[in-house]
């Protein structure tokens, strides 16, 4: 049997330790942190949630069986230890013995069963349960071939879990992290059903709980005094401000009322880095920025040469470079690189000049049946956003310019927008983002599997299919990257989606917030924070 490895154990120590011997310099005022956390969530519930917004909120309300330091590496969380077997195919996890629900009820094994089987549960309506197919018996839970409770996890006892996975997965620890894996106050469940996520139902295991909601203004959290390591958790209050117009809440910081951005104003970022040394952080992201081919109808349907051709034609220096400039990566692949485990499949086209680019794009437009004079006709979709909105018009003039293209652009708020991308009826092309959920390439891949509940392009090839079914049951380090780069291969050589740039994170951390960490998750828990006095955040002054 193998156990939790030694660098984990000294992470959590290190980061319990500092926490201890801090507690009493911060431990006067209320302290309350102002968080901007992008559009308003679309849901609470941690089994149906899907945003990176939404996720940020659910980090405090929730702890999974592991947790994250502030730098990202993996500790324990609601499990106090874990072993694996020698096949690596079972975990047995050890919950801790004071870890409590917000409302003081011992959390279970039961509890995290109970979690896992309605993630997986297709009653459920979860777009991630996908995630979960690593888990015996887990994709014929999904399919509604087998009942939930079919699903190879298992509490031994109150304090011990045991989950069996139907091949090794070097990643099913760091899958832990993410909300499909939290577990469920079934008393809240069952009294108060879908409401269960609302404002005085909601009952978690995490470091605050939910106080408040006012939709498209803010959420606020308080403290957890049940939560087993409340002594070492510093601030009392969280305040999460939902907004859409990253200029609006870069003034807010400026004026002092927030003490943290979810991103910058583009048009904004030479002025911030020159001007607000002590707040701009910028991180590699383990994102990819892109849009979606709606495969289901024409004008996409069956035509991977006007896909091809719209692919060429987007020149991803001027974007980066010129466009956005805080040092996102042109893609040139789908996985980004520094994954670990993977070499990248860089596609065909990668190494081409400019020129060769274009030349081929012109040549497949014409094939696909398009000109100048009979110009195909283009929608591109996007959530409301300022960068969004300039990486559309970018890409709509290069389309035009090159290739003649008509491109109409239709931005909407983030609800609608979601609705939207799934209907495709209503969809051609459409703005996304994937953020890994864990550092492996299969976080990328799997989305496009064609069962996938985040698949919105409709995206089915059989031989994508089988190289990640393959790679989900392969032992061999070795065989298993293969098989994801083979997969990746495929999924450039098809063009469902087109890889646009790598995401850096890019923000304004007011300096008296102590703490933060960039991590390439880009994952901050607020119980690893504290607030110095407040200064000025304002530079207008200097």
């Amino acid at each position: 049997m193998s156990h939790l490895p030694r660098s984990a154990l000294a992470a959590s120590l290190i980061v319990l330790l500092t926490f201890a011997g801090a507690s009493e310099a911060w431990a006067a005022a209320k302290q309350t942190l102002r968080r901007g956390n992008g559009p308003e969530v679309e849901s609470l519930d941690p089994h149906k949630a899907e945003s990176v917004s939404a996720s940020t909120i659910l980090r405090d309300l929730y702890e999974g069986l592991v947790e994250e330091a502030p730098d990202g590496v993996l500790i324990p969380g609601a499990a106090e230890s874990w072993t694996i077997s020698e096949d690596q195919k079972t975990y047995v996890f050890t919950l801790r013995e004071n870890a409590r629900w917000s409302n003081g009820d011992p959390v279970t094994a039961d509890d995290f069963v109970a979690g896992l089987r309605r993630s997986a549960d297709p009653k459920t309506g979860s777009h991630y349960s996908q995630m979960l197919a690593p888990i015996a018996n887990a994709e014929a839970v999904i399919e509604g071939k087998l009942p939930p409770p079919q699903l190879s996890v298992e509490a031994l006892d109150a304090r011990s879990l045991r989950i069996t996975l139907k091949g090794p997965t070097p990643y099913f620890l760091g899958m832990l992290v993410h909300s499909s894996t939290y577990p469920v106050h079934r008393a809240s469940l069952a009294a108060f059903g879908e409401q269960f996520s609302q404002p005085g139902k909601l009952v978690g295991n995490g470091a605050y709980t939910l106080v408040e909601r006012v939709v498209q203004s803010h959420i606020r959290l308080e403290r957890n005094p049940y939560y087993w390591d409340n002594a070492n958790t510093a601030i009392d209050e969280i305040r999460y401000i939902n907004t859409e117009d990253i200029n609006s809440e870069f003034k807010r910081f400026r004026a002092g009322e927030l003490d943290w951005t979810s991103q910058i104003p583009a048009n904004q970022g030479d002025w911030i880095r020159a001007n607000m040394k002590d707040s701009f952080h910028a991180h590699t992201y383990l994102g990819v920025y892109y849009y979606g081919f709606n495969l289901a109808r024409p004008p996409f349907k069956d035509n991977p040469k006007l896909r091809r051709a719209l692919t060429l034609a987007i020149d991803r220096d001027v974007i980066t470079k010129k466009g956005l400039g805080a040092g996102e990566q042109p893609a040139e692949s789908w996985v980004p690189p520094g994954v670990l485990g993977h070499r990248t499949a860089p596609a065909q086209w990668a190494g081409w000049t400019r020129e060769q680019r274009l030349a081929e794009a012109r040549r497949l437009y014409a094939e696909a049946g398009y000109s100048k004079e009979r110009p195909a006709e283009v929608e591109i979709r996007y959530n409301t956003h300022d960068d969004h909105k300039k990486v559309a018009t970018a890409i709509a003039a290069m389309w035009k310019q090159w290739l003649g293209v008509d491109t109409r652009l239709v931005n909407e708020e983030w609800k609608v927008y979601l609705q939207n991308r799934r209907l495709k009826a209503r969809t051609q092309v459409f703005r996304a983002g994937w953020i890994g959920d864990y550092n492996d390439a299969n976080s990328f891949l799997e989305i496009l599997q064609s069962t996938h509940g985040l698949n919105d392009t409709g995206y089915a090839s059989v031989a994508f299919d089988g190289l990640l079914a393959r790679a989900s049951i392969e032992a061999d380090p070795a065989g298993r990257e293969q098989l994801l780069r083979d997969a990746e291969q495929q999924l450039l050589d098809d063009l469902p989606v087109i890889p646009i740039y790598f995401y850096v994170t890019k923000r304004l951390v007011a300096p008296h917030v102590v703490g933060w960490k960039g991590n390439i998750m880009d994952h901050h828990p607020s119980r690893y924070l504290r607030l110095r006095d407040r200064a000025p955040t304002d530079v207008s002054r200097r």
